[in-house]
């Protein structure tokens, strides 16, 4: 229990650490540059596109009219450039996130290590593709378990303990392996697992629950299309930060277990002493000699 408190509250120190806080900003301004430079070479004909699109939709042509009857006819110049900003920002978000990721977890991991546990040997327990496969199948059993929990979800209280469990049990099996990744042996990995599984469970989920936030914020940005350009940012960037969060709280969290694990005192092996004590007979027999006493 000292352990999973201490890892949060340190996390929570952590993230404001101005190379923690570069980090949240950094989707943004991948945003920024892949919009722009994708807004050069693309807009016109893909605002063009959609236009063209909408002029040949009938039910459109009459909403377009019912609009001019309305005095509001600029809104149908409006529709086509916010049609494309709505198909492109997410593949754009995901694609800036999944960058984000790979690059945010082992700088946190390296910021950790060099603030608290400068001295904690490094093992190399586990490569680059190593990590990647235990991720992909980690996340390919939560997607298989989303699947078959579907009819559960009708069931009101399990909607809202299933999916979270499962994304949590994703988090937990992500992280904790990526911060032990470089530092942890493969059987000490498994030692930490074992021993701290619980706890480390209830961290996933609590941080699953955190990353539900940015969602009402990017569903407020549907809904409200004239505040899109600032609420998706927004969302983006809290999203990006309960990320550097769980990264943290984890860091925290499986380093000080290693360390704690490593100093605790090697238990010295015992030799078994043997069952029966042998006879002179017996030990004359085994040697050889028929004599008897």
């Amino acid at each position: 229990m000292s352990l999973f408190l201490d890892s949060f509250w340190r996390a929570v120190a952590y993230c404001l650490h101005p190379r923690v806080i570069a980090l949240s900003l950094l989707p943004l301004l991948l945003l920024v540059v892949a919009f722009a430079g994708l807004g050069y070479f693309y807009w016109d004909s893909a605002v063009n596109g959609v236009f063209l699109w909408l002029e040949s939709t009938a039910w459109l042509e009459s909403i377009s009219a019912w609009l001019q009857d309305m005095g509001m006819g600029g809104l149908k110049n409006a529709l086509a450039p916010l049609l494309v900003i709505f198909a492109v920002t997410p593949l754009l978000v995901i694609a800036v996130l999944l960058i984000v990721a790979l690059l945010m977890m082992p700088a946190i991991v390296r910021l950790v290590e060099r603030r608290r546990f400068p001295q904690l040997e490094r093992k190399e327990g586990a490569s680059f593709l190593r990590s990647a496969m235990w991720s992909l199948g980690s996340m390919l059993l939560a997607l298989l378990a989303l699947v078959i929990s579907v009819p559960l979800w009708l069931i009101p209280p399990l909607i809202l303990v299933l999916p979270p469990f499962i994304w949590g049990w994703l988090t937990y099996r992500v992280m904790a392996f990526d911060a032990l990744a470089d530092h942890a042996s493969g059987e000490e990995r498994r030692l930490v697992f074992r021993k701290h599984r619980g706890w480390m469970l209830l961290m996933g989920v609590a941080t699953g629950y955190l990353g539900a936030a940015p969602s009402v914020v990017w569903a407020s940005g549907w809904f409200f299309a004239a505040a899109f350009p600032v609420l998706i940012p927004v969302a983006i960037w809290i999203y990006t930060l309960v990320f550097a969060f769980s990264s943290l709280w984890f860091a925290h969290f499986c380093l000080a277990a290693l360390d704690q694990l490593r100093a605790m005192p090697a238990v010295p092996v015992q030799p078994v002493p043997p069952l029966v004590e042998q006879s002179p007979l017996l030990d004359s027999r085994l040697r050889g000699n028929d004599e008897t006493p």
